[in-house]
């Protein structure tokens, strides 16, 4: 993880946030605490996180933080649930969908982000990545109904088309972006546990395919579909695959692209600095 870390070459300063799912009780396939504690530790951060939409045992802050603690994190280091105190609202620019998101309130203590995702399908969104977990997952409660609605409603899922929403939540990762800027964020994802769920499922399917690796990089839409070329790539991908195309996943990152988050471009490069994979869109 000090790894790739390094490798970016960017050094997060000042109040550090690492926003990563903390997972939903019963799931356990989240990040495993041993396997980030050096790197979290190593920038003095703090693990940022906001309430649940949908019910389940994040949806109070008492609640999630309780999780937390179960689940290891508040051992390795603080833990603020970001909508504890509320929401507040950042601007979007050129979304066709989104023009304010809602974020949790406690975003505005932070100088610095890394986001560490933990990469694996979604029911909803067909994968969860790094554009995942800086649009629903930085979104308060109020904030990620809007996403889901397609901007419609703070209190409401429903409105939307399928595309409507991946879009937002590209949209949305890009009001955060904007918001902290750029070069204070870094992005690194972890491809193991390779599940067809999210980490906000108690009850997951089980993994079937093998561990790929870890990936990072200053892009997230360049992270983001490293990792679906990897799983397209791998011998043991077809569920995984299959989920991501059902959803229609890949329109968040072809929207995200079109508004200027980021580029589906990039280039594959090992720690040791060779190039193993290029690709161009």
């Amino acid at each position: 993880m000090k790894k790739v870390y390094d490798a970016l070459g960017r050094n997060l300063n000042g109040n550090v946030a690492v926003k990563l799912s903390t997972g939903e009780a019963g799931g356990s396939y989240y990040l495993s605490p041993d396997l980030i504690k050096d790197l979290v530790q190593s920038v003095n951060g703090t693990i940022v996180e906001c309430n649940t939409a949908y019910g389940g045992s994040r949806s109070s802050t008492a609640m999630h933080r309780q999780v937390a603690e179960d689940h290891g994190f508040t051992a390795i280091a603080k833990v603020d649930i970001m909508d504890e105190n509320g929401s507040m609202s950042i601007p979007v620019t050129g979304g066709k969908n989104l023009t304010e998101d809602l974020v949790g309130e406690n975003l505005k203590n932070y100088d610095s982000i890394m986001v560490l995702s933990h990469f694996k399908g979604h029911s909803m969104g067909g994968f969860g990545g790094a554009i995942k977990n800086i649009s629903i997952g930085i979104g308060s409660a109020d904030g990620k109904r809007l996403i889901h609605s397609a901007g419609r409603s703070w209190s409401s899922w429903g409105g939307g088309t399928q595309d409507q929403f991946l879009e937002s939540m590209a949209e949305a990762a890009g009001a955060v972006i904007d918001y902290m800027g750029e070069e204070n964020m870094l992005y690194i994802s972890v491809m193991n546990n390779l599940s067809v769920d999210c980490d906000c499922d108690s009850n997951p399917a089980e993994p079937d395919m093998h561990d790929i690796g870890i990936l990072a990089s200053l892009d997230p839409v360049a992270l983001d579909q490293a990792c679906v070329d990897l799983v397209y790539t791998a011998p043991d991908g077809d569920s995984l695959i299959q989920r991501i195309e059902s959803r229609n996943g890949i329109h968040t990152l072809e929207h995200a692209q079109s508004i200027g988050v980021g580029s589906r471009s990039y280039e594959l490069i090992s720690v040791d600095g060779t190039v193993t994979q290029q690709s161009k869109r």
